[in-house]
């Protein structure tokens, strides 16, 4: 059955179309209209990550500088890193929506935030939110020197940490680390309740997976971008919330280049009280499903599958493939291979996988499985060890905090140590 398709918030697309006037990007590009409807909005040319990037810095500011609470600049995966800033207000809206995902996260909590503490928005998001209802807050950041792997263990085992904000391959690093010092993941972190993850897809395989290793702990998603914030938030019924009350989606069909309220496509999205950078019609460039269809947690939000970026596919012969595709074949027997890791690259036509895996027979059940999904392309599967895929020192090593030194005692060999 279709669902009905939502009512056009004529009002509140007027007023972010009357503030998007006055970022210099937006200048004359927009028509004043005595009414505008859906008809009308869909004739308005889109924002692409291209106008993002050629408005570096502050081609999009619609208020003046002094009004500013953070200036952000995306990772810079795709192109040129792209500028995002943000009002108190802003701030604010994005907090509140991000707080309605299905952690219900609260006072009680302790939040091991491990997303950088950089220029993208995602500790920063994580950490406001977790300021906002009374949680204590680990900030962990990512990667850096002084936060190895080690180090996370340990401060998911020695101290009350029940929420951890990561990027879903973090996770399993995590307990593929704990499994190398002689633990267990899913026994040993018994106050751990939850992974939060953002930054990649994720496929119902490679979360069951995590869950397992973890002991059934839940794994929620959020999905967004440091132009947009969080633009959805997973329910604890699994599924993904858009939240379309505050911001207006379009899927873009990709055949038809026509628009729609739901179905599959590229999404489009207009922030409806975003003040500091109104967006407006901004093409994520993200393959989405969007579903106005009930949801049993009683949320009248849409809901919405991550399915990649359009960019992100590669040619294999003459069929496009996607990593999510691949992943989802790749640990679809995860439970009884022990299936780690796992890349692939395209040589020749045809696909090289690599994997890491517990059991011997992973190699030839992810070889069939991957047969299966991506019929017509030749496939090769070696197993290699998990060095391949994380050295073991990085595992283990133990850094201390990074100063200049400017003193040395007499057993202390100055050469070997960085000034900076």
């Amino acid at each position: 059955m279709t669902s009905p398709t939502p009512a056009f918030p004529r009002q509140q697309l007027e007023e972010a179309l009357q503030r998007a006037r006055a970022a210099p990007l937006y200048e004359g590009r927009f028509p004043k209209t005595e009414s505008l409807d859906r008809k009308r909005w869909e004739q308005l040319p889109l924002t692409k990550k291209d106008d993002l990037r050629a408005a570096y810095p502050f081609g999009l500011l619609a208020v003046s500088p002094d009004q500013l609470s953070t200036y952000h600049e995306s990772s810079g995966t795709s192109g040129r890193p792209i500028s995002s800033y943000f009002t108190e207000g802003d701030w604010e809206d994005i907090l509140t929506r991000f707080l309605r995902n299905g952690v219900r996260l609260c006072r009680q909590d302790m939040v091991l935030i491990k997303t950088p503490y950089a220029l993208v928005t995602t500790a920063h998001q994580m950490h406001g939110a977790a300021r906002t209802v009374g949680a204590t807050i680990v900030p962990a950041d990512n990667r850096s020197a002084n936060m190895p792997y080690s180090r996370v263990l340990r401060l998911l085992h020695d101290l009350p940490v029940t929420v951890a904000w990561c990027m879903p391959t973090e996770a399993l690093l995590w307990a593929h680390a704990a499994r190398k010092a002689g633990q267990n993941p899913a026994k040993d972190f018994p106050r751990l309740r939850t992974f939060l993850v953002a930054g990649e897809p994720l496929g119902a395989a490679k979360r069951a997976r995590i869950e397992a290793l973890w002991g059934g702990k839940r794994v929620l998603i959020d999905y967004g971008s440091t132009e947009t914030g969080s633009l959805a938030g997973e329910c604890e019924r699994g599924h993904l919330h858009l939240w379309s009350d505050r911001l207006y989606f379009e899927v873009r069909d990709s055949q038809t280049g026509g628009f729609h309220q739901e179905g599959s496509g590229t999404l489009v999205v207009t922030p409806l009280f975003r003040k500091a950078m109104p967006l407006i019609r901004y093409d994520m460039e993200d393959t989405v499903e969007l579903s106005h269809a009930p949801c049993a947690c009683g949320s009248a939000l849409p809901t919405v599958r991550v399915l990649g970026r359009e960019m992100g596919l590669v040619n294999v012969g003459a069929r496009a493939v996607s990593a999510l595709e691949l992943e989802e074949a790749i640990y679809a027997d995860a439970a009884k291979t022990g299936l780690w890791f796992w890349r692939a690259r395209v040589r020749e036509g045809s696909l090289e996988v690599e994997i890491h895996a517990d059991e011997d027979s992973a190699r030839m059940r992810v070889l069939q499985a991957l047969e299966a999904a991506v019929p017509g392309v030749r496939v090769k599967v070696t197993a290699v060890a998990a060095e391949r895929f994380v050295p073991d020192a990085l595992l283990s090593r133990e850094v201390p905090m990074q100063k200049p030194r400017f003193l040395f005692g007499e057993t202390e060999d100055w050469k070997s140590l960085d000034y900076a």
